[in-house]
């Protein structure tokens, strides 16, 4: 219970709604109790009429006796149903504040959980797969409002009715009561072992056809390159092997729970003949009357369902409180990534790079080591270098998705620390690497980099990316949907919405981690004049490993291994010779090929 102590704050938000479903538990259980003490009242009333209608036969008072039984028996048979409506009424009830209370917490917490999600660092999602995050926040969360509904509901309710029942029987007899309540407690370890079984597997079920869900999902995404290599009949054979796994598991559930039922019902048709055959015998020796038996088995089944409900109620506290630990786990991560003083200002772009060192948490490799460099506002600077010389670093660190190590950053003056995240991230328009497109129109997507622009401005940035030709083409323009990650738009025309996006926050810091590595040398070139006229009064870091991007920045940095072997102008390097020449005289000679 440790684990789900975090939930208490929910239940004390809610605490009305809980006082009112435990009141309303309260008020079902004592109308379910009514029509027992009816029957008992009513089989007592048979047998008295019966002794009466002995005394009266020949006295030609039978007519009268007979209406007066019938009147009592009718008065009687109203009040048992108006007994059920009303319990079944304030059931109702119980439902419509617990259990609805069990949905508004489970609706916060999922909001809670994904608020904090999107405060955690990016070494958090590096550490972390995407479907463990999900599991949490849908499974686990489903598994911990079981607890908080139908767990907290049944066992209020199991807690209420033994208190005004059980007392109650045993006034009445303590014998009788001890034998119909003998099985009870066997019924119950016997549903809490079964519901265990059932939970082991279903758990196995889960986990089976999460990876029948993985495997469709990968085949239908990478569904291109099946077809390429024609390994259809291969894959067929893979999902028919993760089908039968799951097969089989979900057959093995389906046999425990045959023997469920039948288990449930044979405990229960115990109880009530012990009841019948122990209450037979003490009615025999006159300690109680037939309607007391009669009573007798109507409280059995009552207890019957909430005894029941204590083995699977056991089962799934176990279940929510092994989710809520692995909620916290995730919920007790903190960011380290924090604003120090929350400065929030509008900048001019003016960026310092400091002997900056930067290593990855999670991977352990140094990316950066000692890295210095000035870019004054509205100047760009080009990052130039191999694959992993720690190039889309220095544009994560910019953005503040990591902290240096050692070393400092600074915008106009101030060190990025000292900024407020939000604030400074609005201000910087980012193209990464690895485009990322949202499965909406590309009218949308474009504008997720600034909700409040108008068409014309959609247009405008569109063109701006060399992109409005290619979406005039489509069918329906700007309203086209790109599908999932964007699968229906080329790559080039993928780096071009996200280009676009990036422009439209109208950002002071402009970062392109290798936006034009998916485009022709054709397109490259109208983007490259498209983008001279984007740069300009704006701060823009290029991070290529083509020259030909890198020629558009007022200076060059040359990056090897995380260190800065080269920086100067275009010409300034070429004139030095170094890896700055000899990456451009190989690209040169490639281009010359194509051509």
């Amino acid at each position: 219970m440790k684990d789900l102590a975090y939930v208490n704050k929910f239940l004390l938000k809610y605490k009305y709604l809980l006082l009112l479903g435990t009141l309303f538990i309260i008020i079902a259980n004592f109308l379910g109790i009514v029509p027992a003490i009816l029957v008992r009242q009513a089989f007592e009333a048979v047998q008295a009429s019966y002794d009466g209608l002995q005394n009266v036969i020949g006295t030609g008072e039978e007519s009268v006796f007979r209406g007066e039984f019938a009147s009592a028996i009718f008065t009687l048979a109203i009040l048992i149903l108006a007994s059920a409506l009303l319990r079944g009424m304030f059931m109702f009830f119980m439902r419509q504040t617990i259990i609805v209370m069990s949905r508004h917490i489970e609706f916060d917490m999922k909001n809670e959980i994904f608020s904090h999600y999107q405060t955690l660092p990016l070494s958090f999602y590096r550490k972390n797969n995407t479907g463990d995050m999900m599991a949490r926040i849908s499974e686990d969360v489903s598994q911990v409002r079981m607890y908080i509904g139908p767990a907290i509901m049944y066992g209020i309710n199991l807690f209420t009715l033994f208190l005004m029942v059980i007392p109650y029987m045993i006034y009445i007899n303590p014998t009788l009561t001890f034998y119909s309540l003998l099985p009870l407690p066997i019924l119950s370890l016997s549903i809490y072992f079964v519901s265990n079984k059932i939970n082991k597997k279903s758990t196995e079920i889960q986990t089976s056809l999460s990876g029948l869900s993985t495997f469709v999902q990968e085949a239908f995404s990478g569904i291109r390159v099946i077809k390429s290599f024609v390994r259809e009949s291969q894959m067929a054979e893979s999902f028919d092997k993760a089908s039968d796994e799951y097969k089989d598991k979900s057959l093995g559930l389906a046999k425990v729970q045959a023997y469920f039922f039948p288990l449930i019902m044979g405990l229960i048709g115990l109880s009530v003949i012990l009841t019948v055959y122990v209450g037979s015998l003490l009615v025999l020796k006159g300690e109680i009357s037939i309607g007391n038996i009669a009573e007798f088995v109507l409280y059995v089944n009552m207890l019957t369902w909430p005894v029941t409900s204590l083995g699977w109620i056991t089962s799934i506290i176990q279940r929510a409180a092994a989710s809520q630990k692995r909620i916290n786990e995730f919920l007790q991560t903190k960011t380290d990534i924090v604003s120090e003083k929350h400065l929030e200002k509008e900048i001019e772009g003016a960026l310092v790079f400091d002997n900056v060192v930067f290593t990855y948490p999670d991977s352990g490799i140094q990316a950066l080591r000692g890295v210095s460099f000035q870019v004054n506002p509205g100047e760009s600077i080009a990052v130039i270098g191999t694959t992993g010389s720690g190039k889309s670093t220095i544009a994560n660190l910019i953005c503040r998705l990591y902290d240096v190590n050692t070393g400092v950053i600074k915008i106009d003056g101030h060190r990025i620390q000292e900024y407020s995240i939000s604030a400074l991230r609005r201000q910087i328009g980012y193209v990464p690497q690895d485009v990322f497109l949202f499965s909406d129109t590309i009218e949308n997507n474009i504008a997720f980099g600034n909700e409040l622009m108008s068409s014309e401005e959609v247009i405008q940035v569109a063109k701006d990316a060399d992109l409005l030709e290619n979406i005039q083409r489509f069918p329906d323009g700007f309203k086209t949907r790109v599908g999932e990650r964007g699968i229906t738009l080329s790559g080039g025309q993928k780096q071009r919405v996200s280009i676009a996006r990036a422009i439209a926050r109208k950002p002071k810091i402009l970062i392109l981690d290798d936006a034009l590595s998916a485009v022709d040398t054709k397109t490259e070139n109208a983007i490259l004049n498209a983008m001279k006229r984007i740069m300009q009064n704006r701060t823009t870091v290029i991070i290529s490993h083509r020259v030909s991007s890198a020629k558009l920045a007022n200076r060059i940095l040359v990056l090897d291994d995380g260190v800065v072997v080269q920086e100067g102008t275009h010409e300034s390097l070429l004139k030095a010779g170094g890896p700055y020449k000899e990456l451009h005289d190989k690209q040169l000679a490639v281009e010359s090929e194509e051509v």
